[in-house]
């Protein structure tokens, strides 16, 4: 066990925050832990790094208990690194002990070499040996490419690891931050919405690694695919208490749902058991005859232990999407049409040939990075931004409904009220209080101006609207940003039950796994589809990559043969090729030969024979290292060759 906490509470300015708080961590466990923003997760998080001390109860009660010598990494949120050091000398900040161990091998090699002194030798060898034990055995000979490893993973594959790190901006410096704590392998990771700043690659590669992970690790994240797949655990914190569910995300909301179902049922059978007594208790303690039965029955009253009254959720929102009629099966045909953002100098082609094809009830979602284009696209296909050439044809009966990112369609000068008369003016009053009621926005919210909404208020007027348009195809972009949690996934159950056609936009993987019915990926090579959902597509994308691999060779060789047919290639080009693959043979052999050479090496200096020779052991130890060296340069002129 890493962590107990029993009882543990935590006061604000005499007012409760945490309550009767307790829960364990195992080793291996990894828990997500979820709540409302404010309701105490961050401060539970510092409880634990120390930050900030817990409270007790007049009895005593409240311990948290963390076992010795526990390493801890916390990864705060909008924490990242300042530094005047490279990025590279940042990354080594870790293997600190390790480099220092190298440093001091060296320097005993020189010594020992160097040396006259049969005892001195002796006590050089003996500190040499323990040393080069301890580096081998906390892999000291990979910490090149475990920093590479962790770097290309973050998405610094491309960047100069000479940079300043004062130079990076916001975003690179929490990722640099959290390659930094990867590196450092704490028994215990810690990290507030270490999400933040990532693509989608680099989450998928995040997302693995720490499946792998061999220490524990405690998340704080609203990215619930992420807690899906990574999860054992789900940590709630709800009304000043935490709850323990086993599983990840999707079995905590399910168990969430079946646990207030189940305390609203108690609670109610209580309620009535209890109006029942004080009913019999008011009727009969007055006669004589009876008063001694209502005294029984005010004992059982006075036994009965309380049940609290559950603390349900906020009133959900009401999103329900319908349409009138249906359109022909193809929805949408998109052919060879170019895609140019921007006027004048700032003109840029995002597309030269883009096409695309929409059938009925398909729910397609546009993945790709950001500035790729994707919102873009969605303005394309609507006619918003004009093409030169190719063809675009929806189907007939086609009605379309489109949620827009930023919401620029909107009035800002209108009340909530007013731009939703301004679209349907058919609409009384009434009417239009009981749809924007249906997503919350209720009382004196109808009469704010549009200008002065939060983010969350202006998505929720637009899916009002959303839901008066009565579209048969949807044109969502990133419609879930802004979202309360609950919010999004009463939209998602809303799209998932929509029969119509849905075209989205999305980061949220989650959505993207629970919609869709195809997946649009665009990068810079072009655009390719992947049926099913976000998973399928991940699972294509690795079995794509994996047959690449397995035909690299076949390709080389096919390449080869072709090239033998190509008459405009120079005799000095010929030439060249046959020295440079007769260079790789014998680069092969010679790394070979260094491998078997190295491991005798290294075999020779752990017997006790060698050991003990002290001017022969520091011979072996130089020709290792030499081997060592002279093995990395021939992998890196092989690398090239190849």
């Amino acid at each position: 066990m890493l962590i107990n906490c029993e009882n543990l509470y935590k006061y604000f300015g005499g007012e409760l925050l945490l309550s009767n708080i307790s829960f364990t961590v195992e080793e291996r466990d990894v828990i997500g832990l979820v709540g409302k923003n404010g309701c105490g997760k961050s401060t539970l998080l510092n409880i634990i790094m120390g930050y900030e001390d817990y409270d007790k109860t007049k009895d005593g009660k409240g311990t948290l208990g963390i076992a010795g010598k526990l390493t801890i990494g916390f990864l705060a949120q909008n924490s990242g690194l300042t530094s005047r050091n490279t990025i590279k000398d940042e990354m080594k900040r870790p293997f600190e002990g390790l480099l220092n161990t190298y440093q001091r091998m060296k320097e005993l090699e020189k010594s020992m070499g160097s040396c006259d002194d049969d005892n001195t030798k002796r006590k050089l060898s003996d500190e040499y040996a323990g040393l080069s034990s301890y580096f081998e055995a906390n892999d000291g000979y990979r910490i090149d490419v475990k920093i590479s490893t962790v770097l290309n993973g973050m998405g610094f594959r491309d960047f100069d690891t000479d940079r300043i790190i004062d130079n990076l901006s916001g975003g690179e410096k929490t990722r640099l931050a959290m390659a930094k704590l990867l590196l450092e392998e704490p028994d215990l990771l810690i990290l507030d919405e270490p999400t933040n700043h990532l693509d989608l690659d680099t989450l998928a590669w995040l997302e693995d690694y720490l499946k792998s992970y061999k220490g524990s690790i405690i998340i704080v994240s609203h990215d619930r695919y992420f807690l899906d797949r990574l999860c054992n655990r789900i940590f709630e914190i709800e009304n000043k208490r935490l709850t323990v569910y086993k599983g990840n995300y999707s079995s905590y909301v399910a168990q969430r749902e079946m646990n207030l179902e189940r305390q609203n049922k108690e609670y109610e059978i209580q309620q009535k058991e209890i109006a029942k007594l004080e009913d019999y208790i008011v009727k009969n303690k007055v006669r004589a005859s009876t008063a001694n039965m209502a005294k029984s029955r005010q004992h059982m009253l006075d036994k009965i232990e309380r049940i609290e009254k559950p603390i349900n959720y906020v009133k959900p929102p009401k999103i329900k999407l319908e349409y009138d009629y249906e359109p022909t099966k193809d929805i949408l045909t998109v052919d060879n049409c170019d895609l140019t953002v921007g006027e004048g100098t700032n003109k840029m082609t995002l597309f030269d040939s883009f096409s695309l094809e929409v059938k009925r009830g398909e729910k397609v979602s546009i993945i790709g990075r950001n500035g790729i284009g994707k919102t873009s696209v969605l303005k394309l296909i609507q006619g918003i931004i004009s093409h030169d050439k190719g063809s675009i044809e929806w189907a007939n009966n086609v009605k379309k409904a489109y949620f827009e990112q930023e919401n620029t369609s909107l009035d800002k000068q209108n009340t909530v009220i007013d731009e939703v008369h301004k679209r349907f003016p058919r609409m009384t009053d009434e009417q239009v209080r009981r749809v924007l009621g249906s997503v919350l926005l209720t009382g004196d919210d109808v009469f704010k101006r549009v200008g002065v909404l939060s983010g969350g208020e202006r998505a929720k007027l637009c899916f009002a609207i959303l839901t008066l348009q009565r579209g048969n195809v949807l044109i969502l972009d990133e419609p879930t940003n802004h979202l309360d949690l609950m919010t999004k996934e009463v939209l998602e159950q809303a799209l998932a039950d929509y029969e119509g056609t849905i075209i989205l936009v999305s980061h949220d993987r989650y959505l993207l796994n629970k919609l869709s019915t195809r997946i649009i990926e665009i990068t810079e090579s072009g655009v390719k589809s992947y049926k099913g959902n976000y998973d399928d597509y991940r699972a294509q994308k690795a079995e794509d990559i994996s047959q690449k691999a397995e035909s690299n060779s076949s390709d080389k060789e096919k390449r080869r043969q072709n090239s033998k047919h190509k008459q405009y290639r120079t005799k000095e080009q010929r030439a060249a090729d046959v020295r440079r693959k007769q260079r790789i043979k014998e680069l092969e052999s010679e790394i070979e030969l260094l491998e078997q050479e190295i491991s005798q090496l290294e075999t020779d200096i752990s017997t006790p024979e060698i050991a003990l020779d002290y001017e022969l052991c520091a011979e072996k130890c130089r020709m290792l290292e030499e081997k060592k060296q002279t093995l990395d340069d021939r992998l890196e002129e092989w690398a090239e060759m190849e």
